[in-house]
This record gives C-alpha cells, sequence and structure tokens, in this order.
C-alpha cells in the first residue's frame, strides 16, 4: 500500500518529462481544468440553452476528476508533508492555499443535493466555480513564481497598501469638511467622502460624487496627483519581486569569462533522502539556498512546494561561497579553443578539476564523459586547489 501510494503521489504531483504516467495526469487535469472553466462561461448565454444537459453532463465529468484528484492528494499528503504524522500532514494540505484551492473547486457542486433548491447561497457557492482557474497554477511551476514574488513581498505590498488607505482617509475627511456645507445632500458624511477618495485615487472617476467649491476642487486636484503616485508603488514593488526572482533564476548562468561563481550542483540519486521532499522540508548548511531545479532540462522555480525527484539536478546559491580549496568557474567555449569538438572524457583535466556543469544557449546540461564541448558552451569548472 505504501509503495502504491508514493506512485500515486509522484503521478498526481508535477511530474518529470520521463514519466510519462505523471506527465500525462498533468496534461489531462490541465485539460480538465480549462474544459470546466469554458464550460462555465457558456452556460450563461441563454442563447446556448440547448446545450445546457451537454454543459451539465461535462461539468460533472470534469468535478468527479477534480474530486478524485483532491482523495488523492490527501491520501498521499504525508509525501508531500515527510516531517508531519499521516493525520497533520491531511490537515496541513486541507489548509494549504492549493488544498482550499482544490476543496472549492469541487465541493459547492455537490451542496445541491444535500440542501433544499433554490436557496440564494447555491449561487454563491457556485461562483466558487473561479477558484478552478487556481488550479492551473498548481500544475505549472513557472506560474508559481508569481505566488513566490507575492509571498517575499508581502511586507512591502501591505505598508504600500497602508499608504494607500492613509491618503484615502485623509482625502475623504479634507473633502467632507470643504464641502459637506456647500452640498450636504452628498458628502452626507465622512464615508461619503471614503467613496469619492476611493474613486478618485483609484482614477476610477465614476462621476457620482464630485466637489464643486473651488477648494474642494483644488483639494481633488493634488490628491489626484498623489493617488497616481501611491498606487503606482505596489506595481513597483511586485516588479522588482519579479526581476529579483528571474535574476536569481539566473545566477547560475555566470556573467562572463573569468566569473566566480557562488553556487554549486548536484544530482539526486534514487536513494537520495532528499528525493520526494518539498524544499522547504529540507535542512541546507547555514547562509545556503536552493535556488534552482533542473528536471529534464527545463528550468523549475525552487519555491517551497516543489517537490523534489529522483535524477533531479538542485542548484545551491550559497552566500559568500568560497574557500581557500573549491572554487567554480565559468569559462565560455571562444572559437579556435583547442576544447571544442572534443568529449569531455578526452579532455587533459587534472585530477582535481571538473566540468560539473555547461549552459549551451538556453539549455542547462549536466555533462557526461562522452558530451561533446561546442562554440558558445560556458562550461562550469570545479577546481580544487
Amino acid at each position: 500500500m505504501t509503495k502504491f501510494r508514493k506512485r500515486l503521489f509522484e503521478i498526481v504531483q508535477i511530474g518529470a518529462a520521463k514519466d510519462f504516467l505523471s506527465r500525462s495526469f498533468d496534461v489531462i487535469i490541465s485539460a480538465m481544468i480549462i474544459i470546466n472553466i469554458v464550460v462555465s462561461f457558456l452556460s450563461t448565454f441563454n442563447q446556448l440553452g440547448t446545450l445546457s444537459v451537454l454543459f451539465k453532463r461535462i461539468e460533472f465529468a470534469t468535478v468527479v476528476f477534480f474530486t478524485v484528484e483532491y482523495i488523492a492528494r490527501l491520501i498521499t499528503a504525508d509525501f508531500l508533508y515527510p516531517k508531519k504524522t499521516k493525520i497533520m500532514a491531511v490537515v496541513a494540505f486541507v489548509f494549504s492555499f492549493y488544498g482550499i484551492v482544490d476543496f472549492l473547486s469541487c465541493f459547492p457542486f455537490y451542496l445541491p443535493f444535500f440542501t433544499p433548491t433554490g436557496l440564494a447561497v447555491l449561487r454563491l457557492f457556485r461562483v466558487f466555480r473561479i477558484f478552478r482557474l487556481f488550479k492551473i497554477n498548481a500544475q505549472f511551476d513557472a506560474f508559481n513564481v508569481i505566488v513566490n514574488v507575492l509571498n517575499e513581498k508581502k511586507m512591502q505590498l501591505l505598508s504600500s497598501v497602508v499608504l494607500i488607505l492613509m491618503l484615502m482617509l485623509s482625502a475623504s475627511m479634507l473633502m467632507y469638511g470643504v464641502e459637506h456645507d456647500a452640498q450636504p445632500e452628498v458628502f452626507e458624511n465622512a464615508l461619503s467622502g471614503f467613496w469619492w477618495s476611493m474613486a478618485t485615487v483609484f482614477t476610477i472617476g465614476y462621476g457620482d460624487i464630485y466637489p464643486i467649491t473651488f477648494v474642494g476642487k483644488l483639494l481633488a486636484l493634488i490628491i489626484s496627483f498623489l493617488g497616481v503616485g501611491i498606487v503606482a508603488i505596489p506595481t513597483g514593488i511586485i516588479s522588482a519581486g519579479f526581476v529579483e526572482q528571474f535574476s536569481k533564476m539566473d545566477m547560475y548562468k555566470g556573467h562572463g569569462e573569468g566569473h566566480q561563481l557562488e553556487f554549486i550542483t548536484g544530482v539526486l540519486s534514487e536513494s537520495h533522502k532528499w528525493v520526494d521532499k518539498a524544499i522547504k522540508d529540507i535542512v541546507v548548511p547555514p547562509q545556503s539556498l536552493i535556488v534552482m531545479v533542473i528536471r529534464d532540462g527545463q528550468n523549475i522555480a525552487a519555491v517551497g512546494n516543489t517537490v523534489l525527484k529522483a535524477n533531479d539536478t538542485v542548484v545551491i546559491a550559497a552566500k559568500n561561497y568560497r574557500d581557500e580549496d573549491i572554487h567554480l568557474n565559468e569559462i565560455p567555449m571562444l572559437e579556435g579553443d583547442k576544447w571544442l569538438g572534443e568529449q569531455i572524457n578526452e579532455l587533459n583535466l587534472s585530477p582535481d578539476e571538473k566540468i560539473v556543469m555547461i549552459r549551451r544557449g538556453q539549455k542547462i546540461i549536466v555533462p557526461s564523459g562522452n558530451t561533446v564541448i561546442k562554440k558558445g558552451d560556458a562550461l562550469v569548472m570545479y577546481h580544487m586547489e
């Protein structure tokens, strides 16, 4: 049973390209999500009422598939959280972000079977179908970069939101003070001013509430300028986060000849203790961080819930990684270099030298003895003095 659950876990997790069942499941679940969302969208058109029976059958089939997937993730949760007991692992998954998304993707569909029909609350629960879009994010590691950026910048984003709220509150109180006497029915209280400040700061401009006095118009002009600048702060924070994240992902590519790299790489064997563990559950040496996973030639962002698999190449960055004995350098292969066209096992390397990785364009290669060096390759050399 344990072997079956482990294999089931490998299938429902994002799979390696060589794992046919796992990759097939990724494709199928992604297709199911897209079909479900399309059907939910089309079912809102009265002109397509003749297809309502077909839509209901498709939705039923896809939701049943989501339910089976959710159950599979529940019974394999202890592999996702290896440090927890089976019960606590299930609890941890149920209350995780993607656990909640998976639950909301299928639970509302079954409510009409257990509650009286015609309840208005059922319409609200059906809105939860939109959460199925987040399941696509769970199927692709590249989308996890967005979640990772928001998580890393959450304190800065919270600070910017507080700043925006402070501006809106101040603007509402000021506008209420200068406009209340002129139009008491419009700016009846500070809440009315808050509605105006929201529409102004976010440049929505509904036009249902606006100042008519000279001071009010002057104040509105100043607040509008401030609003444009302050609302742009969260955008700048998120943009900077993306730049930092992708820079981190590309840091192992080096920056030219003789660059002293601050990372090490390694391939996980079948018996390695990190296999089938999430990165957040792995203890790495002090001042070290797993920044990238290379799986079947594909670069995967190393977010907390990324599960490592056998034969993964793990890239570890180390702060100030360099001691008196070990060095990592990137050496570009230029035209006329004597190594071009040679296999690695034919190179005249000293016993203390080893080529640990090759960057070939946008592709990362974990070299073997018969790997041929080509023009434009960047060789990552390990050297021990």
